[in-house]
């Protein structure tokens, strides 16, 4: 019998021969010169190489680089660079992406943690004398800039282009002179390119890149722009950073190995709610049902909780070992707090340190919450079978000056509490939303995932990945799935109060699955449009076959050749 992930002798047929359609078929837009895939833009199939993303000239930058000889990371390279414009207001290029990268030669997967850390001028004192605390925008709430280096680094480890020519299609996107930051931008990219020329070799170029923004004219753009304003960042701040590169944490779940970004995201959530989820049978549940629908949103609950009172920047703060996390005991006596026929209307933190299902003392205090903006996302795949995932964020800041360079707001993620581990401290990451999945089977790449949508991204993650792996369903099936998430949980950014029971329905979820949950407790409200914004793209390592989907909803787009 085939894997659920992999698909049955006709569908393979059907498929390939779909695939090739698709290369036939794929041009060159006029207008942009970027490569379309038709008939549909939210999901495609091919054998070349796919990629899926937010704004679609994107996703065609990426599909360029691929059909000029490079692999996955050139390919999300490319990608993320372009998302900088198309997708302004979700991502900047002075925001952050944390990446990973599958390498199918080595057989492993890396975790490049583009995340910036808190300017050394941010302190809690500062924002204690400020009647609201760490702002939701403008340029006090910003973080190091991380997308440039992240790029650089991927490029650096896993790719084979040059800096100047992943960045080529978004120096064409930027010719559009409708925006004033467009020139800059342009300028400043045009400049990083021409420090990267004037080194043959290629690594020593990338270094350059990476140099001329962080230790060099860039950097001091940045620097004297916030002195100037009443902002944090200083030249030191930028001179000083440098992107981790990180093993990621990885869950056994029926079969598939499941892997996240550590404990400095929400990523371990996912993993967390998972191995709750995987005590329960799934055999006669259906992707959707109120049954699977329950036991998910209660596994979050829990799951999140932990989040909300364990999860920081490591290096900072003293949070759980990955084996208490994921400890199957300590998985057991969470479930055990579960009633499949009950919602929970409280919020229940565990103890991961010494494997209790709940813990006891002071529980965290709430902040006055803010507004709730997106994110956007990247996804590649090549024909070598290396798999790229990463979710480019960065929003409601400010153009630093003449740079054309945005800046983002993570800052406040932190909190001001003291008792968390997630405190404001300088040169601390903030524990973020971001939160890319990959998953593998055997050891090879078979899925990943990339969700906007801030604190509903692994919610939304649960849901595509159980089925994926549960349900049999390929990608466009998994996002077709009416969604939920809730907001039972303390809010990530400015730390909004929790909304206990809280479930948000799709319209897409069944009238009658909606009166069942509302019979078993939860507080139910049904909405348009779900707030995650998801896109999925699996690789069958027999046939080659890659698939990708976007989410029509939120105009995410898939292509492939």
């Amino acid at each position: 019998m085939p894997h659920p992930l992999y698909m049955d002798s006709r569908r393979i047929r059907h498929s390939l021969l779909l695939a090739i359609v698709l290369g036939l078929i794929a041009t060159f837009c006029e207008k942009t010169g970027y490569a379309q895939t038709e008939p549909a833009s939210w999901h495609a199939e091919g054998t070349h190489g796919a990629v899926a993303a937010g704004g679609r000239p994107a996703a065609a930058a990426g599909i360029e680089i691929l059909k000029a000889g490079g692999n996955a990371a050139d390919a999300a390279a490319a990608t993320i660079m372009a998302l900088g414009v198309t997708d302004s207001t979700l991502f900047c290029l002075g925001g952050e992406v944390p990446i990973m990268v599958y390498d199918a030669k080595r057989g492993i997967v890396e975790v490049i943690a583009g995340q910036g850390a808190a300017p050394r001028l941010a302190t809690v004192e500062h924002f204690r004398k400020l009647p609201d605390g760490i702002p939701a925008t403008g340029l006090l709430s910003a973080t190091v800039p991380a997308a440039i280096d992240a790029v650089v680094t991927l490029l650096e480890r896993h790719g084979s282009k040059t800096f100047a020519e992943i960045s080529a299609p978004t120096l064409k996107l930027l010719e559009n002179p409708k925006e004033k930051w467009h020139k800059d931008l342009h300028a400043t990219l045009t400049s990083l390119c021409q420090a990267e020329a004037k080194y043959p070799d290629r690594a020593m170029g990338l270094r350059a890149v990476s140099d001329y923004f962080y230790r060099g004219p860039v950097a001091r753009d940045i620097d004297q722009f916030s002195r100037e304003n009443g902002g944090l960042l200083r030249y030191d701040d930028l001179a000083t950073h440098h992107t981790p590169v990180e093993r990621p944490l990885s869950l056994n779940y029926r079969g598939h190995q499941v892997l996240k970004c550590g404990i400095w995201t929400q990523g371990p959530a996912l993993l967390e709610a998972l191995q709750i989820f995987e005590g329960f049978d799934t055999s006669k549940m259906k992707p959707g049902s109120a049954d699977a629908i329950h036991l998910q949103a209660e596994a979050l609950k829990l799951a999140f909780a932990d989040r909300d009172d364990y999860y920081a920047d490591p290096n900072f703060a003293q949070v759980p070992s990955s084996e208490q996390l994921l400890d199957p005991g300590y998985a057991a006596a969470r479930r055990s707090l579960i009633d499949p026929a009950r919602a929970s209307l409280e919020r229940i933190p565990g103890d991961p340190f010494d494997g209790k299902a709940r813990k006891s003392g002071k529980a965290l205090a709430a902040g006055p919450g803010g507004p709730s903006y997106d994110t956007t996302t990247c996804l590649a795949a090549d024909s070598a079978g290396n798999v790229v995932a990463a979710t480019p964020s960065g929003w409601s800041g400010v153009v630093a000056g003449n740079s054309g360079i945005w800046l983002g707001t993570r800052l406040q993620s932190f909190t001001l509490d003291p008792d968390s581990p997630n405190i404001l401290v300088p040169g601390k990451r903030p524990r973020i939303t971001l939160s890319p999945t990959l998953i593998l089977k055997d050891g090879k790449a078979v899925g990943a995932v990339s969700v906007a949508g801030g604190d509903s991204q692994d919610q939304a993650s649960i849901q595509i990945v159980t089925g994926l792996i549960d349900f049999g369903l390929n990608p466009k099936q998994a996002i077709e799935v009416g969604r939920f998430h809730t907001d039972h949980l303390i809010g990530s950014f400015r730390q909004k109060p929790p909304a206990l029971g809280s479930l948000i329905l799709e319209k897409a979820v069944n009238d009658d699955v909606a009166a069942e949950l509302v019979k078993r407790g939860h507080v139910v409200q049904k909405v348009q449009r779900p707030q995650s914004n998801p896109i999925v793209l699996t690789r069958d390592p027999a046939t080659g076959l890659i698939r990708a989907a976007g989410d029509p909803n939120s105009r995410r787009n898939a292509m492939a050749y």
